[in-house]
């Protein structure tokens, strides 16, 4: 089973053990950039099956005030990432979908939930689009790493 937490003091280690491919890092993050990352307006997350932490996410309230594509009304979904030895089972899919549980019960004021992912990792952009994220077409050309797809779900 797969739940969506908010970080806690007693999450700390179990983040710092997960492991990302070097290849994914400069998408998502490091865990100690993630860690270091939380502010009043990014809240950390984690994701955990059969209760193990196995991955994490920021959720970012503020996203539509730095992001033009980005409505009002909308909350940012940032540095969504699994641990390589929890990839390609089902997690990433599980977590998409408790995601979306998640948001609509404790984010209620929030319509919709945007992100941007890297034109250079497919495997990201399908696993969005396979869970109902929908590609706007439109690409942000802000990210260090190049182009990304603006992807979005309607929660309401």
């Amino acid at each position: 089973m797969i739940i969506i937490e908010k970080l806690t003091e007693r999450d700390i280690a179990s983040v710092m053990a997960i492991e990302l491919p070097a290849e994914q890092i400069k998408f998502a993050s490091t865990t100690e950039g993630f860690l270091a990352s939380g502010s009043e307006t990014i809240k950390l997350h984690i994701i955990k099956s059969d209760g193990d932490v196995v991955g994490f996410f920021k959720l970012d309230s503020a996203y539509a005030e730095h992001y033009d594509f980005c409505p009002q009304g909308a909350i940012g979904l940032r540095t969504f990432a699994i641990d390589k030895r929890c990839q390609g089972k089902g997690i990433g899919t599980g977590a998409i979908k408790a995601l979306f549980t998640y948001l609509k019960t404790h984010y209620t004021a929030y319509r919709m939930v945007y992100l941007t992912v890297n034109c250079k990792n497919p495997s990201a952009i399908a696993c969005y689009k396979k869970n109902g994220f929908e590609n706007s077409e439109q690409l942000y050309l802000g990210g260090a790493e190049g182009p990304q797809h603006i992807m979005s779900f309607a929660l309401k």
